[in-house]
């Protein structure tokens, strides 16, 4: 995967790099997909809910430039996969699943992998988890139509952002980045993730 998928796509952080090659990924999917674990597409773990392929997960992790005592939120946790990643590169990682059976699962994950800088919690995942903000990562694990204010809101001050936002079809993997209160994105790359449930761009009125 790191050999073939990775490196050819311009993965190049040492630390992203250590973490996808350490972490199981056949652990976090359902036994029936584990020998197909490592290939470059999603994998479904539950109804509607999937693992970012490989190559696109490492390219956002890259780009959020996560350093080791920063505190990430992980939106759609599933069954912790990316939060195992986040816990090699961060200090502190929030895993916000609403589903409570992937929450579950997750929580059992971690403790298995001693991952002991993660804590997992539940709720609705489109209102993030403003109890433990402001974060300076937020990810989101798996595509969105928009991503909502109130996630913003739940950035630190240069806090980032990462997504892929798909409209109309096309994914397109974003860097959101906060600074002095405002909100810039930057366009990264294409990608075809599926969709994350709770997430659809409100329709907005017109005459």
């Amino acid at each position: 995967m790191v050999e073939s998928q990775l490196k050819p796509n311009k993965v190049t952080d040492h630390r992203v790099i250590q973490a996808m090659a350490t972490v199981p990924r056949e652990e976090f999917v359902p036994a029936a997909y584990r020998s197909v674990a490592y290939m470059d597409e999603d994998i479904a773990v539950a109804a509607g809910r999937y693992l970012m392929e490989p190559m696109v997960q490492a390219r956002l992790l890259q780009a959020a430039d996560i350093q080791p005592g920063d505190v990430v939120l992980d939106i759609g946790c599933g069954t912790g996969y990316s939060s195992a990643l986040l816990c090699r590169l961060a200090g502190t990682v929030v895993a916000l699943e609403a589903d409570p059976e992937l929450a579950a699962q997750a929580t059992r994950l971690m403790t298995g992998h001693a991952c002991d800088t993660v804590v997992v919690v539940s709720g609705p995942l489109a209102q993030g988890y403003p109890s433990q903000a402001p974060y300076d990562v937020i990810m989101m694990s798996g595509a969105v139509e928009a991503v909502p204010e109130a996630l913003f809101g739940q950035l630190a001050e240069g806090g980032r952002l990462l997504a892929v936002v798909r409209q109309r079809g096309v994914g397109k993997a974003k860097l959101f980045r906060k600074t002095g209160g405002l909100v810039a994105e930057r366009e990264l790359f294409d990608a075809a993730t599926p969709l994350l449930p709770g997430f659809a761009r409100q329709p907005s009125f017109v005459f």
